[in-house]
């Protein structure tokens, strides 16, 4: 295969880029935001965007928004996608450029996302006039949680829609550098489940004048996990986790109600519709054979997020042209985190792939994960995330999927 841009020149781009990117990347940690208005961030990237040739979209749902650079011929699309949002979480990590916002931080390296997706924009304009098509840069807010992917879709913001879908997501558990991915379900579909158990209240001292809600609220939370191992096929996995169970407002007072919170995560449709159906039917059941009344509530979350096979081809080869065969893995099995992209790829065929930065010295097997208020990055794999970006859009936007 015949290439114009040789591997090598994304590589240096990406080098050449880093001091900047790792400013930009740290101005945005110092100041995160959280869920779909994230106005400091959107104007940092803006900033850093300024001069070059890009046409801005922006919706009414949030405050992302999507630029467009398009090539001298009227090709392929392809997006590219970075996500911009903070955890609720207090900074633990004694970084010099530490959170200076109580309560919120950077856990899951969105912002190392922002500048890597930035420095792709940068990258890529400087060769504008060699590009086969359209590169939509996709600056997402929302991902925790908020369904910022599907607001900016609803918005029409990326209408029509492009021909490729492209997202990278660091992670400290995998080896500073590697590129890890898999073809199909990469990542699960995430509901939220809410069981209040209504009993009556009463003295401590007298249960059997009441009707004790928290015991049948533990009965119900055992039987949870006996329904997902016996009815659910264990090669299409469900995880429900009881995250949360209040009652009570002293020692000496049987409540009226308990209140039972988790998470539901699956990689079907079909897995994901047992385990909703089962907790609708065992709650109220149970509930019943103590004289009770429970209440269940689903909340749908993202989807599953689903690789397309000929993207993730694509993103192998490209990651052994730019750094060698040893810089891609090939995941054994999805993981059971969830992740909002999973709305792009629903209407585009895609992928998303983890870029190993485990911090210096550490060992991506113990390390901080994401989401912990501890987690620290290798900040200098965003080079390389810049050129994967720059090189799997340039190589779809000239030879599509055939490439692979």
């Amino acid at each position: 295969m015949t290439t114009p841009f040789p591997s090598a020149h994304w590589a240096e781009a990406g080098e050449a880029l880093l001091p900047e990117l790792i400013a930009l990347r740290r101005a945005i940690h110092e100041e995160p935001e959280l869920g779909l208005d994230t106005p400091k961030t959107t104007a940092k990237a803006k900033a850093a965007l300024a001069g070059l040739p890009l046409e801005i979209r922006e919706g009414p749902s949030t405050s992302g928004f999507v630029a467009v650079l398009r090539g001298p011929a009227n090709g392929r699309t392809v997006l590219l996608r970075g996500d911009m949002d903070a955890l609720p979480l207090q900074e633990e990590t004694g970084l010099d450029f530490t959170s200076r916002v109580r309560g919120a931080m950077h856990a899951c390296g969105h912002d190392t996302h922002v500048a890597m997706l930035v420095g792709a924009a940068k990258a890529l304009s400087a060769r504008r006039e060699e590009l086969a098509g359209t590169v939509l840069f996709m600056f997402q807010p929302g991902e925790e949680g908020w369904h910022g992917a599907r607001h900016m879709l609803d918005d029409g913001l990326i209408d029509p829609l492009p021909d490729a879908a492209f997202a990278l997501h660091v992670s400290p558990n995998v080896p500073s550098g590697i590129f890890a991915g898999r073809t199909g379900p990469l990542m699960a579909a995430a509901d939220r489940f809410e069981i209040v158990v209504t009993g009556k209240g009463g003295h401590a001292s007298q249960p059997h004048d009441a009707l004790d809600p928290i015991p049948i609220a533990c009965e119900i939370v055992g039987a949870i996990q006996a329904m997902v191992t016996r009815t659910i096929p264990a090669f299409d996995p469900v995880v429900i986790t009881v995250g949360r169970i209040e009652a009570g407002t002293t020692n000496n007072v049987i409540p009226e109600q308990a209140v039972i919170e988790g998470t539901i995560r699956s990689f079907s449709e079909r897995s994901r519709e047992k385990a909703h159906e089962g907790l609708r039917r065992l709650a109220p059941h149970i509930a019943q054979a103590h004289r009770a009344e429970a209440e269940i509530e689903v909340f749908p979350g993202f989807p599953v997020t689903v690789c397309d096979n000929r993207a993730v081809v694509l993103a192998q080869q490209v990651a052994g042209e730019l750094f060698g065969e040893a810089a891609w893995r090939t995941m054994p099995a999805p993981v059971m985190g969830a992740e909002d992209f999973a709305y792009v790829l629903q209407r585009a065929p895609g992928a998303m792939v983890f870029l190993g930065a485990t911090p210096e010295g550490g060992d991506f097997r113990s390390c901080c994960a994401l989401h912990s208020n501890r987690m620290v990055l290798d900040e200098r794999v965003m080079a390389r995330g810049v050129a994967m970006h720059c090189a799997y859009a340039e190589t779809f936007l000239r030879e599509g999927f055939e490439a692979a």
